[in-house]
């Protein structure tokens, strides 16, 4: 456990303050409606099991609820007409905000302008913008006022820790020019050999800037699923799948995508037993390694 430089920046959305991890806990973060989800009846259409998405959803809550870890759901889409109906559905069976999956830009705009229709802005946070979205995006965003993202440092160079670092600096101004203050970094892992990259960069990241950082790390498992489920089995791409949802707690990290809602059962009481370890911890600032 690290003693930052920089004084950790917290975004506070809906009563839940992401940021400052170890003092606050992290925020785990579960995604559903994902492409090929059996709870999606017809993902252009945004038809889906009500009965199950309500289940999942107020699962996680009841797991929140035990640990203390706070959680929340990632909702994805295929289409700006599904993003509509799963957004209307999950603000109408949880009070706690959510995140929008924002794959393209009609999803984007369809669920921006959806949510500043429906008095639903100050509950979400768009995951994500990178370096690749345009300035009509970014506008986009300015024109609703939306204040909570997710900037995801996308970048050719996987195993490149620096140019993650760079991409911060590169994206700050323009951030700063739609009047967001607080983005969550995403440090993007989307493989094996990019977590241990992923997880340096949120230190150096956290220690210059205070931003609150974290990651999908289950995409070093996904990216590669099929080929570890034929090699260690159901059981063993399962274990894989909570080592990487927990390293970045062990790593500093303020909250993390941790892949399909289903997995909160096992991920949320892991992200407890981190996190309480660590508040002992951090009592003591002499047991920090300072940076």
């Amino acid at each position: 456990m690290y003693k930052f430089r920089s004084e950790p920046k917290i975004l506070e959305i809906g009563g839940i303050r992401i940021g400052g991890y170890p003092v606050n806990p992290p925020v785990m973060i579960g995604t559903i409606f994902y492409h090929g989800h059996k709870v999606v009846q017809d993902p252009r259409e945004g038809l889906f099991d009500r009965d199950q998405v309500e289940s999942l959803v107020k699962s996680q809550e009841e797991y929140s609820d035990k640990t203390g870890i706070p959680a929340l759901v990632d909702i994805a889409s295929e289409s700006p007409k599904a993003m509509i109906k799963y957004m209307d559905f999950v603000s109408s069976i949880t009070s706690k905000p959510f995140l929008l999956d924002v794959i393209s830009r009609d999803i984007l705009e369809a669920a921006i302008k959806h949510a500043s229709e429906v008095g639903l802005l100050n509950r979400i946070i768009i995951n994500s913008i990178t370096p690749k979205t345009s300035d009509e995006e970014l506008n986009l965003l300015r024109e609703h006022k939306v204040k909570n993202v997710i900037l995801l440092l996308y970048t050719h160079k996987i195993i490149d820790v620096n140019e993650r670092v760079e991409l911060v600096n590169k994206m700050l101004p323009k951030l700063a020019s739609i009047e967001i203050h607080v983005p969550l970094i995403d440090t993007f892992v989307v493989d094996v050999p990019s977590l241990s990259i992923s997880l340096r960069a949120m230190i150096q990241i956290k220690n210059e800037y205070g931003f609150p950082v974290g990651s999908g790390a289950h995409n070093a498992v996904s990216s590669m699923r099929k080929t570890f489920k034929q090699k260690y089995g159901k059981e063993g791409v399962d274990a894989m799948e909570i080592a990487s949802d927990i390293a970045p707690l062990l790593m500093c990290g303020d909250f993390v995508l941790y892949g399909p809602i289903e997995l909160h059962k096992y991920v949320l009481p892991a992200a407890y037993l981190i996190y309480t370890s660590y508040k002992y911890l951090a009592r003591n600032p002499g047991n920090l390694l300072e940076l």
